[in-house]
């Protein structure tokens, strides 16, 4: 970690509820500390509250002796093992490991009421267990989808079928039995379908109408790219604030930048979109069998450098075969290990720039607010 990197300075915030209705406040309190106390949390919690404007904000956090015991600066990659939690298969070990991470925020995650925070951990339950299933092939270019339940518009992308779910849709995209009929994504397109599947079966329990509002616009034009981050995510974190270099929810959705000028060059190795799922590991999406770690992740990006080729026509493509070969040697060799981590595992450079700076983010990606009345996701027609 660099000079400037270590003095940066975070404080817990947590999880926050803003309440116009003062009244709401004992409610609040009652409902969220019996989740917690259901997840064995509830001597760990730090309660706050202040007055904003004319409204009440309770805030819940870690308390500061748990926090150092459980994720010391800001760590939240061991706490599965700490906590001897199980992990994903287990609904309520991951539902306390969402919870604890969201406890420890830098930046608060915000709540108008209690649905909409129950709202939202069983939504990145959903990532998660979308991240573990997903099987895809990596292409960047290709077009295809199940055909019974996608068609392709050269204008408008990937389009639902009429009278199709596309909870099936999505489910069908990107879930197969088994690789040999697995869909051709780009990984950024792969969280997408991540997500929206995660988004859409909540929705399906509590904002039906918003659900089908999804499905009358997915007819129609496909939510994507920039738009798709608009419409259904919050961004945590940017290069002025960062968030801490190992701190992570599961569900959020997280990209690793490639520090390398020549090889970022090369469609679809500019860096890595990924799904956090706990447990100190990320996707997989083209071996979801062997999800990644935050150290292996940077080790495979450090090496797409040594992956990149100029073919006969001169153009500069990745040879995989190369990257795992160099990925595996540098895991049998721990001083090259711990060389490559030291200098992947900083903060990454600016858009444009590559110097000195790592593979690492600053920022977190993750839903917005789904219930009718509060809910912040607006689909144009």
């Amino acid at each position: 970690m660099s000079e400037n990197q270590q003095k940066i300075f975070f404080e817990t915030r947590g999880i926050e509820f803003c309440l116009s209705n003062k009244s709401d406040k004992e409610n609040i309190v009652t409902q969220v500390m019996s989740y917690f106390k259901l997840h064995g949390l509830e001597n760990a919690i730090n309660l706050r509250e202040a007055t904003q404007d004319s409204s009440l904000v309770i805030a819940f956090s870690l308390k500061e002796d748990y926090q150092g015991q459980w994720a010391p600066n800001w760590d939240t990659t061991q706490l599965c093992e700490i906590l001897s939690l199980k992990g994903y298969k287990e609904k309520n070990d991951l539902n306390k490991e969402i919870l604890v991470g969201m406890l420890l925020a830098p930046i608060p995650f915000q709540f108008p009421n209690y649905d909409e925070f129950h709202s939202a951990i069983q939504i990145r339950h959903h990532t998660v267990n979308a991240g573990y299933l997903a099987a895809l092939n990596f292409d960047t270019s290709a077009t295809e989808r199940p055909e019974d339940y996608w068609h392709y518009d050269e204008d408008a992308g990937f389009l639902l079928k009429q009278g199709q779910s596309i909870i099936d849709a999505l489910i069908k995209a990107t879930q197969p039995e088994s690789m040999e009929n697995a869909y051709s994504f780009s990984c950024y397109r792969a969280t997408e379908y991540v997500i929206l599947l995660a988004i859409a079966r909540k929705l399906n329990k509590v904002n039906p109408e918003l659900l089908k509002s999804l499905e009358s616009r997915s007819q129609k034009k496909a939510i994507r790219s920039g738009e798709f981050h608009e419409v259904f995510l919050k961004e945590y974190g940017s290069i002025e604030q960062p968030l801490p270099m190992k701190y992570y929810v599961p569900g959020d959705r997280v990209w690793f930048r490639n520090p390398d000028s020549r090889s970022s060059d090369i469609p679809g190795y500019e860096g890595s979109w990924v799904i956090y799922l706990g447990n100190n590991l990320f996707t997989n999406f083209w071996k979801r069998d062997q999800p990644f770690t935050l150290e292996t992740k940077c080790v495979e990006i450090y090496h797409w450098k040594d992956g990149a080729y100029l073919d006969d026509s001169s153009e500069l493509l990745m040879n995989e075969n190369v990257v795992e070969a160099c990925v595996a040697k540098t895991l049998a060799e721990p001083k090259e290990f711990e060389k490559i981590l030291q200098r992947m595992m900083r903060y990454r450079d600016p858009k444009g720039v590559y110097d000195q700076g790592g593979c690492i983010d600053t920022s977190r990606e993750s839903p917005r607010l789904v219930c009718p009345g509060t809910s912040d996701i607006k689909i144009s027609h």
